[in-house]
């Protein structure tokens, strides 16, 4: 099964350039070196997935011209990665359907104290209409096309209200295998990679236990995050990154979530291996 990956942002929590920097990186005239926060668009089995949902959603979607969404996969809970799930209000109102959310329990904790109007009964008018599906890093899941989710009616001042018509097409759905690691050597926080077919993306690990990686054999394409060259608490150095494509030995490794501590694109792409490469926003790999 074919998949096509479109990285939607690959900069670290603060994108670059960041605030107040006048770094050669932060003021490259580059665009490959203007990061949004890091997200990646996946068409995969005839559906159209998002991974993560960062404050840089809203303009990634325009940006990237998205006009459907059957689903959003989030790797943890961290605000940059989180902090644009309010706007998926506007599939709810393009689509007249419920967005699918996964990911692993404590994430939906977190999600139902930051955003905890869209959870509250009566619910409020105009609250994201999401169906949260708790996932975890042990078993593959299946996530379908949301034609077959019931159809959602606007009515002013009142809120949306469901129609079910009984759906008789075929379901079409994927499954994607998560790849579980960890956002800090101590495990404090879990973090989901994933899978597609051939292509896997993680990102926000600094540790990947021995057994995962049977999970990731045989990959054309597979991403890892990176901010800079030096160790760092919860995230790969570019020594640890490259070891970690090595072990993994797929066709082609990209590194995202890159912070403005690492070289420009063009001399960060001419220092490393020959099948190993920056990504970018806008870059899209194909399995």
């Amino acid at each position: 099964m074919s998949v096509k990956l479109t990285f939607l942002g690959t900069g670290t929590s603060q994108g670059v350039p960041i605030i107040a920097c006048d770094c050669p990186v932060c003021t490259s005239a580059d665009p490959r070196d203007n990061r949004l926060r890091s997200s990646v668009l996946v068409e995969y089995g005839g559906l159209t997935i998002v991974v993560d949902c960062g404050p840089d959603f809203r303009l990634q979607m325009l940006r990237a011209g998205v006009k459907h969404l059957d689903a959003v996969l989030l790797t943890h809970n961290h605000k940059d990665h989180t902090g644009g799930l309010d706007e998926l209000r506007s599939f709810n109102l393009m689509e007249r359907k419920p967005v699918n959310i996964y990911c692993e329990p404590y994430v939906e904790h977190s999600m139902r104290q930051e955003y905890s109007y869209a959870f509250t009964e009566p619910h409020y008018p105009g609250a994201p209409e999401w169906r949260v599906h708790n996932i975890d890093g042990a078993h593959p899941f299946k996530v379908h096309s949301n034609a077959c989710e019931p159809t959602l009616v606007w009515e002013s001042a009142k809120g949306y209200h469901y129609e079910r018509p009984e759906f008789d097409g075929p379901v079409t759905e994927v499954e994607i295998v998560p790849i579980q690691g960890w956002h800090h050597k101590k495990k404090v926080l879990s973090v989901l990679g994933y899978r597609f077919g051939d292509i896997a993306y993680l990102t926000d690990m600094n540790l990947i236990e021995d057994e995962e990686f049977e999970k990731l054999k045989g990959l054309k394409a597979v991403t890892i995050n990176c901010v800079k060259r030096t160790g760092h608490f919860s995230h790969f150095s570019l020594p640890e990154a490259l070891e970690f494509f090595e072990r993994v030995g797929a066709e082609q490794s990209y590194i995202t979530h890159m912070s403005h501590m690492l070289p420009c694109h063009a001399d960060l792409d001419a220092e490393l291996p020959a099948n190993v490469h920056p990504a970018y926003d806008g870059l899209v790999i194909e399995g």
